[in-house]
C-alpha cells in the first residue's frame, strides 16, 4: 500500500459548497468551530467551566457498566478512569448500527478520531483525550443499516423492526454462511469470519455486535463505546427535553440559522420540527402537539401536558432525540471538544449554533472527515496509459470524457480557428457599424449571435459523431470511472471495510491511521 495523492476538499467538485465555505472560514459566526490549535485551547477552557465532575463519574460508570460482557485494553481502562478527571476531554464520532459497520468510511470516522486524540496530546499535554465512538441506537430505520456490500455480493438480515435497531435481537445468520463461502480463502479471510460470527451470534442486540465489533477493531487503540439509550445519561438532559416539549426551542432557535444557510446553499440537510423528540414504546415514534395533548404518531397514546412531563421525570429513558436533538444530547452527557462526522452530518450541526448559544452549552469545533480511495495498480496503470490524472476523476469527468474524445481533433481545431476567424471578423464589422444608424448596427450583431450558433451546434454533432466513432474509448473511460467509482458513488459508500482487510488484515487498519490526515479534510488516495 502506497499513497499516491491527498487531494483537499476544496478542489474536489462534488464536495458541497457550504463545506467549502465552512473549511474557508467563510461562514460568518463559525471562525471558532474549525479545526485549529488556538480553537482547541478556546474549548478545552469552555469545557473545563462546564462539565462537572458529577457527571464525568456518571458517564465513566455508564461507559465501563455497558463495555462490561467484552474484554477491555488497558488503554480503555486507563481512559475511563481519566474521564473521572478535570484536565481529560472527548473527541467524538457517531454513526448508525449497520450491519457489520456497513460501508468502510465507518472505520475511516473512528481512526480520524483516534489520530485526533493522539495530535491533541501531543500539542496540550497536560490534558487526556479520549475517543469516543457513538453507537445510534435509537434509530428506527432498519432498512438503512440491514445490509453491506462487498466487491462480489451483496449481504442482508432480516429482523422485525420498527423500534430502537438496537433492541433488535439477531436469528437470521444466513448472511454468515455466504459471507464465510465468499472469504474463505481470502489471507485473512478466517480473521473476518471470526468477527463476523462472533458479533453477530443469535440473541445478541444489534447493539451487543456492534459494540463486540467495534471493540474487536479499536480496543488496543484505546476507543470507548457509548450507547446513549441510557436512563444515567437521560437523567442529565431533561431539562433540556421538557423545555422542547413546552416552548418547542429548537425549532424557534434554529430558525434564522436555518433560513440563512438555506437562502444561501439550498434546502438544509434537516429541517427542524416543532417538536424533535421520539417516544420509545415496542416502536419508536414522534411525538406531535394538537394545541391541547401530545400525540405519539401512528400510535394510540396521547398525553396532557402533565402527564408527559410526568412521563419524562420519571422514565426519560423513553424520550428519544432525533437527528438535530441528539447533538444536544451529546453535548450534554460529554466533556466534548469535536465532533468528526461526513459532509452530511457536519451541515445539520451548522443548524444548531444558536440553540446551543440559548442552552449556554458550548458549540464544538466541527470536522468534515477525510475521505480514502483503494485503487489498484492495474487501474491507475490505465489512468496513465490514458494521460488522465487520478484527479480528473473528482471533477466534471462527462466534460473531461468529452475533451479526450475530442482531443486533437483535426475537425474541431478547424471549426474553433474558422469561429475565432468569424469573430475576428464581426468584432471589426460591429466598430464600423456603430457609426451607421442603430438598426443596422443590431442586425450586424444578430447575425453574429445566429453564426455563432450554428458554430455551437456543429460541435455539439461533431462531439456525437466522435463518441459513436470512438466507442471502443468512451468504453475504457466509463469502465475506469466505475473502478473508481462503483456504483457511480464515492467506493467508501459502497464497499465494507472486509474488501480490503480480507488482503491485508489489521496492517491495513494500521495503514490508515497514519495516513489520516487530523487537521485538514482530504481525500486520500492509495495504491494496492
Amino acid at each position: 500500500m502506497k499513497t499516491i495523492n491527498k487531494i483537499a476538499f476544496g478542489e474536489i467538485e462534488s464536495i458541497p459548497t457550504l463545506i467549502k465555505d465552512f473549511l474557508n472560514h467563510d461562514i460568518e459566526g463559525f471562525e471558532t468551530q474549525t479545526f485549529s490549535l488556538e480553537n482547541f485551547a478556546k474549548q478545552i477552557q469552555l469545557r473545563q467551566s462546564s462539565f462537572t465532575l458529577e457527571r464525568r463519574e456518571i458517564l465513566s460508570e455508564t461507559i465501563k457498566s455497558q463495555l462490561s460482557d467484552l474484554k477491555l485494553s488497558s488503554r480503555q481502562i486507563e481512559n475511563l478512569e481519566n474521564l473521572k478527571q478535570k484536565n481529560t476531554f472527548t473527541i467524538t464520532t457517531g454513526h448508525q448500527l449497520n450491519l457489520f459497520s456497513g460501508p468502510v468510511f465507518f472505520v475511516y470516522k473512528i481512526l480520524q478520531t483516534i489520530k485526533t486524540c493522539c495530535y491533541l496530546k501531543q500539542n496540550f499535554p497536560d490534558f487526556n483525550f479520549v475517543p469516543i465512538y457513538w453507537m445510534a441506537s435509537e434509530d428506527h430505520d432498519f432498512a438503512e443499516i440491514n445490509h453491506f456490500k462487498t466487491e462480489n455480493n451483496y449481504y442482508e438480515i432480516n429482523e422485525k423492526s420498527g423500534s430502537a435497531v438496537g433492541k433488535i435481537q439477531i436469528n437470521d445468520t444466513f448472511f454468515i454462511s455466504e459471507f464465510e463461502k465468499e472469504f474463505k480463502d481470502s489471507i485473512f479471510g478466517t480473521e473476518l469470519i471470526l468477527m463476523l460470527k462472533e458479533a453477530y451470534k443469535t440473541g445478541h442486540t444489534l447493539t451487543k455486535a456492534i459494540q463486540t465489533l467495534v471493540n474487536r477493531l479499536f480496543s488496543d487503540l484505546g476507543l470507548l463505546i457509548l450507547d446513549g439509550d441510557s436512563k444515567a445519561l437521560k437523567n442529565q438532559i431533561k431539562n433540556v427535553f421538557k423545555d422542547e416539549l413546552e416552548n418547542f426551542s429548537l425549532h424557534k432557535n434554529s430558525k434564522e440559522k436555518v433560513d440563512f444557510l438555506s437562502g444561501k446553499y439550498g434546502k438544509v440537510q434537516v429541517n427542524p420540527r416543532e417538536i424533535n423528540l421520539f417516544y420509545l414504546s415496542e416502536t419508536r415514534d414522534r411525538i406531535d402537539f394538537d394545541g391541547e395533548n401530545y400525540i405519539v404518531v401512528d400510535k394510540n397514546i396521547k398525553f396532557s401536558k402533565e402527564e408527559i412531563l410526568d412521563e419524562l421525570e420519571n422514565f426519560p429513558e423513553k424520550f428519544s432525540p432525533n437527528a438535530l436533538m441528539r447533538p444536544v444530547y451529546q453535548e450534554t452527557v460529554l466533556p466534548n471538544l469535536a465532533y468528526i462526522g461526513g459532509n452530511a452530518e457536519i451541515m445539520y450541526w451548522l443548524e444548531l449554533k444558536d440553540y446551543f448559544t440559548q442552552l449556554n452549552l458550548p458549540f464544538p469545533i466541527l470536522i468534515p472527515r477525510n475521505s480514502m480511495l483503494f485503487l489498484k495498480e492495474k487501474t491507475l496503470g490505465k489512468i496513465n496509459k490514458l494521460d488522465l490524472k487520478i484527479d480528473d476523476f473528482f471533477q466534471n469527468f462527462t466534460k473531461i470524457t468529452n475533451e479526450k474524445i475530442l482531443d486533437n481533433n483535426e475537425i474541431l481545431n478547424l471549426l474553433d480557428e474558422k469561429e475565432s476567424l468569424l469573430m475576428k471578423q464581426f468584432s471589426e464589422l460591429k466598430n464600423i457599424a456603430e457609426t451607421t444608424e442603430q438598426s443596422f448596427g443590431n442586425l450586424v450583431k444578430a447575425e453574429e449571435t445566429r453564426q455563432l450558433k450554428s458554430f455551437s451546434r456543429m460541435k455539439k454533432r461533431l462531439l456525437r459523431a466522435e463518441r459513436i466513432k470512438q466507442n471502443e474509448l468512451l468504453e475504457r473511460l466509463e469502465n475506469l470511472f466505475i473502478d473508481v467509482h462503483p456504483a457511480k458513488t464515492w467506493q467508501e459508500r459502497i464497499y465494507n471495510f472486509s474488501v480490503f482487510f480480507a488482503d491485508f488484515g489489521y496492517s491495513w487498519i494500521e495503514f490508515c491511521l497514519e495516513e489520516m490526515v487530523v487537521h485538514d479534510s482530504k481525500l486520500i488516495i492509495v495504491a494496492i
